[in-house]
């Protein structure tokens, strides 16, 4: 057995200033701006931002946007893994405007809703946010809404048991059984793909996230955690970062993207999700979640496909489907960017059948280079002789046959490893002419291009990472045509 080890560079982020490039997305926004100032300030320089909720928390929301103007401090001991949130305007170079005049008061309506039960109470809470979500788009030319969830409304109604018909009832018991036999539909990394709950559960976030993208405007959904010091696991600096990324991302910002010297590429991720149907027969939703070499996102909704009766047989699409959802990523990427990339990277944790790969090879037939890449969770484990795990960015081949990747582990920034459990590689499987290290390289970097965060140690990939809660979003815009905007998906 030939096993060897490398360790691939940490991704350097590019930012504001095209002369410095940094590993923590929190240094390089301090220090040099975001990546959208490359573009003669592509960002707003005023971020109107409008709020939602009940009266004691839409005051709290307010302290808080205020209290990010300036300097919050982590409260922790000197560490390198915490850093103090310089203030939104000094970090963005963009101000969050807040009137009072953009604000919707809902408590009388959130009272009246919290007094119904199951599916009525469901119903009548995501009616009176979203009712006010849209009555504040249409009035006002706002930039982002931010909904304030009381803590009664995440215990009492944020998943309700959806009412499965005869044929869904078969088909939840046939997943619950090929789960328990280790024979899933899908192969779960980070669960992004549909599991057997997601058929039996309704998401009140991706409930009022598929609300607010019929009234046209991104949303942030905020909850006591992020307001109070004494509610919150994570210290006041972190919080500030976080949702400040966030929202500057969803008001139109690029925060950062990773440097790349290689040619324009456009990184896929292809996963499936349950589709309820008035049919008989219940039917997966394929998903292609896509991001330029500049980091703009954009999902897309593909064909339908049936669930094969088979025990741990995947979903997967025909020719003509792979071509078709090939055909729809192209043609949103050439109007997001004016033209087509030199270079497709497509993700799956299943892998690829050959109809998919003429199907898509059929497509991308223009495109010089096209890579079919299979990310898969792993088993296989690191021990070295230290206090730490491997480090982040550690590469392990075996026979030049397996390839394991760490994406989380020891970072030698920080001094520390972050995470509470044993860091769990993944599994790269490409073509034999495909360079594995640029692949896993690839991987990587986009497990930093998570915009949600500015603290991001979980490791996945944002090709795959969202695929579940794009999935979920997308079931209930039903059948009308999603919005490709991956800012209404965060």
């Amino acid at each position: 057995m030939r096993i060897s080890v490398a360790e691939l560079r940490a991704p350097e982020l590019e930012f504001g200033d095209n002369k410095a490039y940094f590993t923590d997305p929190r240094a390089g926004l301090a220090l040099a701006g975001p990546f959208s100032l490359r573009f003669g300030r592509a960002h707003k320089a005023q971020i109107r931002l409008g709020l939602v909720g009940p009266r004691n928390l839409l005051q709290d929301a307010r302290h808080w946007y205020e209290r990010c103007e300036g300097e919050i401090f982590t409260g922790k001991p000197e560490n390198p893994m915490y850093l103090p949130f310089a203030g939104f305007e000094r970090v963005f170079q963009s101000v969050v405007v807040l009137d009072r005049s953009w604000e919707a008061n809902i408590e009388k309506e959130l009272a009246v809703a919290l007094e119904r039960s199951g599916r009525d109470r469901f119903e009548g809470v995501l009616d009176a946010y979203s009712a006010a979500i849209s009555k504040l788009s249409r009035a006002q030319s706002l930039d982002v809404i931010t909904c304030c969830l009381p803590s009664d409304v995440i215990t009492s109604c944020w998943s309700i048991t959806r009412t499965l018909t005869r044929t869904e009832r078969k088909q939840l018991q046939k997943a619950k059984k090929d789960e328990a036999l280790g024979q899933m539909s899908f192969e779960t990394l980070w669960v992004p793909d549909d599991t057997s709950e997601d058929l039996l559960q309704r998401d009140f976030r991706r409930a009022l996230k598929a609300r607010a993208m019929e009234a046209n405007i991104p949303i942030q959904i905020a909850t006591p955690n992020l307001f109070y010091d004494d509610q919150a696991s994570q210290d006041p600096a972190t919080r500030a970062w976080n949702s400040s990324v966030a929202l500057f991302y969803k008001a139109g910002g690029i925060p950062w993207r990773v440097r790349s010297e290689g040619p324009e590429t456009c990184f896929v991720g292809i996963s499936f999700h349950y589709l309820r149907t008035t049919k008989s027969d219940l039917m997966y939703s394929s998903l292609a979640q896509a991001f330029s070499s500049d980091g703009e996102g954009f999902a897309l909704k593909g064909d339908s496909v049936p669930r094969s009766e088979e025990p741990g047989r995947t979903a997967y699409l025909s020719s003509g489907q792979a071509s078709k959802l090939g055909r729809k990523v192209l043609s949103e990427y050439q109007e997001r960017t004016g033209k087509d990339p030199s270079r497709v990277v497509l993700h799956k944790t299943t892998q690829f059948t050959g109809d998919e790969r003429r199907g898509f090879s059929e497509t991308f037939d223009q495109i010089p280079v096209v890579e079919f890449i299979n990310i898969a969770p792993s088993d296989f484990r690191l021990v070295q002789r230290s206090a730490y795990p491997p480090k982040r960015g550690t590469l392990c081949r075996i026979n030049d046959d397996a390839t394991y990747l760490f994406t989380t582990g020891y970072i030698p920034e920080w001094q520390t490893y972050p995470g509470m459990h044993i860091p769990a590689p993944l599994k790269i499987l490409t073509d034999r002419d495909t360079d594995i290290v640029r692949a896993a390289t690839d991987v990587l970097a986009l497990a930093r291009m998570n915009w949600n965060t500015a603290f991001d140690t979980t490791g996945a990939p944002i090709t795959l990472r969202f695929a579940r809660q794009v999935g979920g979003i997308m079931a209930e815009v039903g059948q009308r045509e999603p919005s490709p905007s991956y800012r209404f998906y965060m």
